[in-house]
Order: structure tokens, then sequence, then C-alpha cells
């Protein structure tokens, strides 16, 4: 996929072609500004009109603008046997918005704004983002009906459930009739820790999961319970992982101490087709923490096979990418903005269309430099910002020019500094790297335009 690519546009069905070239214009031109206010995206009052018109125009929608991005991940991912389905959560607080407050929702710690649910497809090998595969945008009511009352499928936990059939839907629609569908294993943190969820599990075909413990159920047929059934058994297994940095730690290397075993978990009473789920408990905890930090503890559930320490070790690698689908959140909120626009609830939901994909593609672009650095540069980045890239650094261009080249030129223009010690290329200065080398590369092609008519 080409850096920022809005080429997927050309293929949505807002039900006049008029407005699918708008709005293909419109995603070329906030993949070039993303995270400046509106009025520097679109540079003349007219064009700023049609944008608004677009964000507010009843045929429009969130689903409309991202849905064919998602189809194009599905696409790329039937090229695997097996896929994994990322999800995770954000909350956009737009509780400035006083004047448009009613199209919003009440989000928690006096916030207002919009809930996005999100499913993210990677590689299972090497830990590559491909792209969206599903997300869910909404807001909640300020008055609604008491837990107890609701329907499990109106209920927010129900989203967790819904990525496992929207995803088998869409790659169902988008079958690649010369290759099996990939198995999509999808991987969640203790949010979807939900019974419904491996019910569902067990009725979808194609479909696994990995997902962090929350509860501590009672195991079927014994007095005992998951972490004291778990923990019972011996350590079989040592293994040292990266932890990222969050507002609560650094990152450091945690020396982790693993035991699985199969277990079948007693399912509660509303779940009436199962007396109990059968699957594998992956327990890890690390081993001698630094002074003063809290052990990382995860135990995790599975409904693939772990009989032997390289199917643990595998299960544990395919957990921490969930962080990925953290970092596009990031990237979605602090690179693109997403919570700096002041529009009304509907038209934000169909700006967010377009950042969302910017985001997602941001990311996979991100990720190349560690997962694939010797792929050539073309393959990411146009003939253009190729261009640009060497005008810009001639001293340091190689004989080949790779994605790591690249990636470590675009860092430098978001403000990396090469220290002795080689330091990290981060996200943070990628993004802004990326928006940089797009103002770049606009100049670039307003002088060459200038020069041909002169």
């Amino acid at each position: 996929m080409s850096s920022l690519s809005s080429t997927y546009l050309q293929s949505c069905d807002f039900g006049d072609q008029r407005l699918t070239k708008r709005g293909v214009l419109i995603g070329e031109v906030v993949a070039q500004k993303y995270g400046k206010p509106l009025s520097q995206i679109f540079g003349t009052g007219s064009d700023l009109k049609r944008a608004y018109e677009f964000f507010s125009n009843p045929k429009t929608s969130y689903e409309k603008v991202s849905y064919p991005y998602r189809q194009k991940t599905a696409e790329l991912a039937h090229q695997l046997p097996i896929i994994l389905s990322v999800g995770d959560t954000t909350y956009l607080d737009y509780k400035k918005i006083i004047a448009k407050r009613e199209e919003y929702g009440p989000i928690g710690k006096g916030g207002n704004g919009l809930i996005l649910h999100s499913s993210l497809a990677i590689n299972p090998e090497i830990g590559q983002p491909i792209g969206l595969l599903w997300e869910k945008l909404w807001s909640r009511e300020r008055k609604k009906k008491a837990q107890k009352t609701r329907l499990f499928s109106e209920k927010e936990s129900y989203r967790w459930v819904e990525a496992l059939d929207e995803v088998e839907q869409l790659f169902s629609q988008t079958e690649d009739k010369s290759s099996l569908s990939p198995k999509i294993i999808h991987v969640f943190d203790r949010e979807g820790d939900i019974a419904e969820v491996f019910e569902k599990v067990n009725e979808t075909a194609n479909t696994g999961i990995v997902v962090r413990a929350a509860h501590n159920r009672a195991i079927s047929q014994t007095d005992t319970y998951l972490w004291e059934e778990v923990t019972s058994k011996p350590v079989q297994l040592m293994m040292e992982i990266e932890l990222p940095k969050t507002h609560k730690r650094l990152t450091r290397q945690a020396k982790l101490g693993i035991r699985y075993c199969c277990v079948k978990l007693r399912s509660p009473n509303r779940c009436k087709k199962q007396e109990f789920f059968a699957v594998y408990a992956v327990y890890a905890r690390e081993i001698d923490p630094p002074d003063g930090e809290t052990p990382v503890e995860w135990m995790l559930l599975t409904t693939e096979d772990v009989k032997n320490t390289t199917q643990a070790q595998t299960i544990l690698r395919w957990y921490t990418y969930r962080w990925r689908v953290e970092e596009y959140h990031k990237i979605l909120k602090s690179g693109c903005k997403a919570e700096s626009y002041r529009l009304g609830g509907s038209s934000m939901e169909v700006l967010l269309g377009f950042l969302t994909n910017i985001a997602a593609q941001l990311l996979a672009l991100t990720y190349l430099n560690r997962t694939e650095p010797e792929t050539p540069a073309i393959s990411i980045l146009s003939e253009t910002q190729l261009s640009v890239l060497v005008a810009h650094c001639p001293s340091s261009v190689p004989p080949v020019l790779t994605v790591a080249w690249a990636t470590k030129e675009i860092a430098r223009l978001g403000g990396y500094l090469e220290h002795r010690k080689n330091s990290a290329i981060g996200i943070t200065v990628l993004w802004r790297g990326w928006s940089q080398l797009q103002q770049l590369c606009l100049g670039w092609t307003l002088h060459a335009r200038h020069s041909r008519t002169t």
C-alpha cells in the first residue's frame, strides 16, 4: 500500500458520483495536512465550504467513508493463512463543544464525546499492522435503561461479540475464490473476557480468540478456580519480552515465568448452550522486576492449542501485538488531532472516517521499518516523495533506497536526532515527519507546475 493512499475512496457508495469525486479530493487533501485546523487543510473559503457541506450531507456517513479501506485490508489479509484481529476501545472527548453537546454523549469523568471500538489486522508472524478490519463509532444516551433490563445486544459490552460477527462478514464479502480464507484470531484485553465471546467463537467457523482473563471463573466439575488451577502447575518456560512505555512505567525488558494447561471454565447461567468452555490458559508472571515496579502478570485464555512451549510462546507473542491498536489510537488522537476539530456529531463522524484510515496507514508505514527494513522504499513512497527525500538530504543517499533509509530521513523531518547510542525511532517523530514530508511534496509539485508554465 502506498503512502497514505486515498484511492480506496473511489469505491465509496454515496449514491452520487459528484459526492464520490469530492470525497476523493477531500481524502487527498486531509492525507496531506492531517492534524491541522480545517481552515488550513482547505486553503480557500470555497473549498472549506464544500468540505463542510460534504461532512453534513445526509448521503455521507462514517461507515461509507471507512468501509472501502476495510475491504482493502481484508484483500491484503487473504494472502496469509492466519490473521490477528486485535481489538480495543478509545474515547474521543469533545467536551468543549458546548453548543453541540446534544450530538455527543457522556464518556465518564465529565467528558462529552464519542466512543470508538477498533479491530486492527496484524500479520501474526512479524507483528506488521495491515489495516482496519472493523470499527464501531457511537455516543452514549444521556438517559438509558438500567443494565439489568437491557438485552445483551443493547449493551456496550456487545461490541466484543459484534467484532467477531462483523469481521467474519467482511471476509465472506471479500472472499478470494482462488485461496482459502485466513483463520481469524481475535486478541482482546480484559474487557473482552465475556462468556458470550467464547460462546460466539465456538459457533463461528475459522475463528479463534486470545483474551486476557478478567474473572477468576470456576473450573467445571471441580471445586477450584482459574488462578488456583493454573498457578498450581510448575513453571514450564522462561521468556523475555519488551514492555512498552505507559503512563505508569518506562520501556523495559521483562523476564517472564510461563505456565500453561487446558481448563474447562464453567459457563454462567445466562449461557444455556454450553455447560463449560474448554480453553487453554497461559499464565505469565514477571520474575525479579526492577525495584519499585509492579510485576507484570497476564492470565491469557485461548481457543488455540497450547500443548508445548512453542505454542505457549506464540500465544504470548500474539498478545503483545495487541499494543498495536493502542498505538493506532494514539496516532489518531495525537498525530491526526481527532479531538481538536469542532463539528457537530454527524459531521465529526464523517471526518473521522478519513482520519481513522489515515491513522491506520501511518501505523502500518511506521512498523515497516521494524519488520521489513530492506524493502525498496518505492513500495511505500511515491516518486515525488522519494525525490523530495533525496533532495532534502543528498549527502546520506545510499546506493539502494530502502524502507529503513526512508524511515530515518522521514523521522529527521519530524525532529528525530541520532545520538551515539543510535536511539530508536519512535512513532511520534514519524507521524510528524510524514506530515512534514507531505507539505514538502506539495511545495515540490507546485514549483514543478510553475516551472513548466514559465
